[in-house]
């Protein structure tokens, strides 16, 4: 099984590394990222999750990750992204970056793109994921 949730740590910093760049190019481009990006997102949740179940039945059967330090950050970078797409919903919901304590200068709400907090959301999730591959691999 670790070799399936070590593969699948591969894809799924692809996934994310995907998610962003697209979301930039959006942005850079002046274009809504389209109805295919919806899949992308589906897919990097769905990816994540099973990322996550894969790794908490490794925890459960024993496997542990060496180092006590980076075995906890392993946990905490893998089990993030979950976190961050939650949040990611809850503020594309709201049409505005309230929730998350931005504001415009005189304190109003900044309207905000549904897809934008995913691209923000997939970036950090890269390098949370990048993270979690380095340290489950022993080079973090």
């Amino acid at each position: 099984m670790s070799v399936v949730h070590r593969l699948l740590g591969f894809f799924v910093v692809g996934v994310f590394a995907v998610g962003w760049i697209w979301g930039l190019g959006a942005k850079l481009v002046r274009r809504e990222p389209g109805p295919l990006y919806w899949r992308w997102v589906a897919l990097a949740q769905v990816t994540a999750g099973l990322q996550a179940i894969v790794g908490l039945t490794l925890l459960a059967t024993g496997g542990r990750v060496g180092g006590a330090f980076g075995g906890v950050l392993h946990y905490v970078y893998g089990l993030l992204p979950l976190l961050l797409f939650f949040i990611a919903h809850v503020v594309a919901r709201s049409g505005d970056m309230s929730f998350v304590g931005i504001r415009g200068s005189r304190g109003e709400p900044i309207a905000i793109r549904a897809w934008t907090p995913f691209a923000w959301a997939s970036f950090i999730c890269f390098g949370l994921a990048l993270r979690a591959l380095m340290t489950g691999l022993g080079d973090g």
